[in-house]
């Protein structure tokens, strides 16, 4: 599988309100990803602007493009929702894969402070079907606040084991320079914040945040003569699934499910295999739900994952040790990328206090809406 390889990572730091426009968020993360590279803007043959354009800037990606200086290459416009990031990549490898292009540049984006919180909640439940879901006032926190009480009541899931990610992610995002949140929180300052969609509470639930990643992906032989350290795509996984209207079950995200089936079997690797992972916490029952679907943990048993610290550093699988969306923030369209740039530097051997020793392949798992679309991909050092 060594014909395609990320060659460059970047992020720019994720914030409540970065105070700057969207063409300048991009650029603090493309010059992060082009440094040490053996390539230039002329060399990128392609970009992918990944963004749900919460932005008032319409069709993103000209501006984009032309302040990265890229034109006249071509330049395309990705909207899978949180998702977005992920898929972008997924398009990258493809042209790559097709022989189109040799080198490109994927840039995942959101400046979510330009609308109040409650404009970008309707924004974001317009995502989902607007006949029987977002009109009947389904929102991100409703609708994993439905498949919180589903895993509770199915297997006894407490608010504690919930909590318990949020302090985890917490602990690690202390470390982590680019996060909002560097603050540690105790269980019982979890359990004490105002309820949002019980049994998720405001301190379940990740924020709103500006911010962008970029990553810069090649070509094979392209990758191994301009970057020291090419990280290869091993295995990519992605589907789709339902309303919430139509689905049979809410204990789990059937998408991401077959996401990881794909990914691995592609891969040639199991779930015992990955060294590290980054999962889509954007409330902790995210993070809960995304064990048992990845199949670090049978099903209901996600939460033992919490109870004995396997998720952890130290642990079997460590899981989200950047601080994860609920702490690192998550600007939507940017977090796909930013998952993908920890676990490249985490095969890197960069990661400093965090780094997970050894780690040869790792994991990211991003979901869209609510468990409407998912990617996984499998990296290898």
């Amino acid at each position: 599988m060594e014909d395609v390889a990320i060659i460059g990572v970047g992020q720019s730091n994720f914030s409540r309100k970065c105070g700057v426009p969207v063409t300048e968020l991009c650029f603090e993360a493309y010059r992060e990803a082009m440094t040490g590279l053996d390539v230039n803007a002329s060399q990128i043959k392609a970009s992918i602007v990944c963004s749900s354009a919460i932005d008032k800037q319409r069709s993103l990606e000209g501006p984009v493009n032309n302040y990265l200086g890229l034109c006249p290459s071509p330049t395309f416009m990705v909207n899978n929702a949180c998702a977005a990031g992920s898929s972008g990549l997924r398009i990258a490898w493809s042209f790559i894969k097709s022989g189109l292009y040799d080198v490109v540049a994927v840039v995942g984006v959101e400046k979510m402070s330009g609308l109040e919180s409650r404009e970008v909640a309707e924004l974001m439940g317009r995502a989902y079907d607007i006949s029987w879901e977002s009109s009947f006032g389904v929102t991100m926190p409703a609708g994993y606040g439905m498949h919180a009480r589903a895993h509770m009541e199915k297997y006894g899931t407490k608010e504690e084991h919930l909590a318990g990610v949020r302090v985890k992610n917490s602990f690690y995002s202390q470390m982590n320079e680019k996060a909002i949140f560097r603050k540690l929180v105790t269980l019982e300052e979890v359990m004490k914040s105002n309820p949002v969609a019980p049994p998720l509470k405001m301190m379940d639930c990740c924020a709103n945040a500006d911010g962008s990643s970029c990553l810069i992906v090649a070509r094979g032989d392209v990758a191994k003569r301009v970057c020291n350290k090419p990280i290869w795509i091993a295995g990519l996984g992605a589907a789709s699934d339902s309303g919430l209207s139509q689905r049979k079950s809410y204990t789990s995200l059937s998408c991401a499910k077959i996401a990881a089936e794909q990914a691995y079997a592609m891969a040639g690797v199991k779930p015992a295999d990955i060294d590290v992972a980054e999962v889509h916490d954007c409330f902790t029952i995210a993070e809960i739900l995304a064990y048992e679907d990845l199949g670090f943990a049978k099903k209901g048993e996600g939460p033992k994952l919490i109870e004995n610290k396997d998720t952890y550093l130290e642990g079997r699988i460590p899981v989200n040790v950047d601080g994860g969306l609920l702490c690192k923030g998550h600007p939507v369209g940017a977090t796909g990328g930013s998952q993908i740039r920890t676990i490249v530097r985490q095969l890197r051997g960069e990661c400093g206090p965090v780094q997970v020793n050894g780690a040869k392949i790792g994991l990211t798992h991003n979901v869209g809406g609510i468990g409407h679309y998912a990617n996984v991909t499998i990296l290898r050092g």
